[in-house]
C-alpha cells in the first residue's frame, strides 16, 4: 500500500516536471523562424478601381492572394515541427542572412509590396488597353545597410546621375557603369515635386566584386489614366502582385473568375513576367483552407505546390499573359 503511494506521488511529480518542461520548451524562442500558413484573401477587399464593373456572379468566387505567418520559433517547435499543419522551420541565416533588425525587415517587406502594386496596376491596364506612360527611375526599395539608407526614399525619381540625364531605369544603370565601388556620386532627383541633389556613396553589388551599387530598387515612374489604390495594410512582400494584377482585370473587364474562388501567388515584373516566391507549401496549405478548388502558381513553384495540393488544381504560369488564359479558357 505504501508503495503504491509512493509510485502514484512518483508519478505525480514526474507529470508535473514534464509539463514544466513542455510549458519552457514551448515559450523559450529558438534562433531559427517557423512559417505557418494563413488563410487566402479576397483580393476585392484591398484592391479599389474607379469605375469598376458590379460584381453580378453568384457565389464565393474572386481571386484570392495568399500571405505566410513568419514568427520565431519556439524550442518545441523546432523539436517537433509537426505541431501545426503546413510548418516549416527556417533557420535564421536563411530567412535573414544580412542580419536585419526585425524594424529593417518590415520596412524592406512594405517596400517590396509598394512596387508590386504598382507594376500589378500598370501590366493590368496595359493588357485592357489603357496607355500607361513610364519615365525617370523611381526608387521602389532601400535596402537597410547600404550607402543610399537614411538618403533616398520609396518615391524619389532620379533624373540625373553623375552629370547624365535619367529617363529610365536602364539609363541610370548605364550612367552607373562607369563608377567604381566605394565611389561617391552626385545625383539629381525628384521628392515631392521638389528638385534635389545629394551626393551618395556606393559599394560592392552582391555578387559583382566591379559594379558600384547605391542599395536601391528602381522602376520607371509610371503615370495611370484612372485610379485605382490598393490597401494590404501591414501585408509586405512582393508575392501577391500577380493576384492584384489579376483582380484589377476583374474589376474593369470581364469576369475572369465566374464564381470560382481562385488563388494566385507570384511576383509579378513589368513587361508582365512571372517571378517565383518562396513559402509555397503554406501557401498552398493557405490556399485549400480557403476553399479555393484553382491555385495559380509561378511555374519554379509548380512542384512543390503539387506535392501539398490534396486535389486542389496547381496551375503553373511564367507571365501575366499565361494566367489570363487560363482563366478565360477554363
Amino acid at each position: 500500500m505504501v508503495g503504491t503511494r509512493v509510485f502514484r506521488r512518483a508519478f505525480a511529480a514526474g507529470l508535473v516536471l514534464l509539463g514544466i518542461v513542455v510549458a519552457v520548451l514551448w515559450f523559450v524562442p529558438s534562433n531559427d523562424f517557423i512559417f505557418l500558413p494563413d488563410p487566402a484573401t479576397p483580393a476585392d477587399e484591398v484592391v479599389h478601381v474607379s469605375g469598376e464593373k458590379e460584381n453580378t456572379a453568384e457565389g464565393p468566387g474572386g481571386i484570392y492572394f495568399l500571405e505566410v505567418q513568419v514568427r520565431k520559433a519556439s524550442i518545441l517547435e523546432t523539436l517537433v515541427p509537426s505541431l501545426h499543419e503546413g510548418a516549416s522551420i527556417v533557420p535564421e541565416e536563411v530567412y535573414n542572412p544580412e542580419r536585419l533588425s526585425f524594424e529593417e525587415r518590415r520596412e524592406a517587406s512594405l517596400d517590396e509590396m509598394s512596387a508590386s502594386q504598382q507594376i500589378a496596376i500598370a501590366v493590368a491596364l496595359r493588357s485592357l488597353g489603357y496607355d500607361v506612360p513610364d519615365g525617370g527611375a523611381e526608387v521602389v526599395s532601400v535596402r537597410s545597410g547600404f550607402p543610399a539608407s537614411g538618403k533616398l526614399q520609396v518615391g524619389d525619381v532620379i533624373v540625373e546621375a553623375r552629370g547624365v540625364p535619367v529617363d529610365s531605369p536602364e539609363e541610370l544603370a548605364e550612367a552607373m557603369r562607369a563608377a567604381r565601388p566605394g565611389e561617391r556620386v552626385r545625383i539629381r532627383l525628384l521628392r515631392d515635386g521638389t528638385q534635389r541633389e545629394l551626393e551618395i556613396g556606393t559599394r560592392r553589388a552582391p555578387g559583382d566584386r566591379d559594379r558600384a551599387v547605391f542599395g536601391i530598387k528602381v522602376q520607371p515612374e509610371l503615370t495611370f489614366p484612372i485610379e485605382v489604390t490598393i490597401d494590404a495594410g501591414d501585408v509586405g512582400g512582393p508575392s501577391a502582385g500577380l493576384a492584384f494584377a489579376l483582380d484589377v482585370v476583374d474589376e474593369l473587364g470581364e469576369d475572369i473568375d465566374r464564381g470560382r474562388r481562385i488563388a494566385v501567388t507570384g511576383e509579378l515584373n513589368l513587361d508582365g513576367t512571372v517571378e517565383p516566391i518562396g513559402g509555397m507549401k503554406q501557401k498552398t496549405f493557405g490556399a485549400r483552407a480557403a476553399g479555393a478548388t484553382v491555385l495559380i502558381v509561378p511555374k519554379q513553384n509548380a512542384a512543390e505546390a503539387r506535392r501539398y495540393a490534396d486535389g486542389l488544381t496547381i496551375v503553373s504560369v511564367s507571365s501575366f499573359r499565361q494566367a489570363l488564359a487560363y482563366l478565360a479558357k477554363s
